[in-house]
């Protein structure tokens, strides 16, 4: 079953793409559990919109740049 295509919104002439955290754990190939607690602490950042959790994409590419340099350097 394939995931919805992520929400893209207008801000300021930006398109900033929102994805769910399925969407999220599929590009990831990670669990729900563990994308929440990346989430939790604050690794891999995100917005909440009523009671639904969403990552840009850029937050998404932020952190594996992130980890990656993290990986290089040790």
């Amino acid at each position: 079953m394939a995931s919805p295509p992520p929400v893209v919104l207008r801000v300021a002439d930006t398109a900033l793409e929102l994805l769910t955290v399925p969407q999220v754990m599929t590009r990831l190939q990670l669990g729900r559990s563990a994308v929440y607690a990346l989430l939790r602490s604050g690794q891999l950042a995100s917005i909440t919109l009523g009671r639904a959790r969403r990552i840009p994409t850029h937050a998404l590419t932020d952190f594996i740049r992130t980890r990656l340099d993290q990986e290089a350097a040790a």
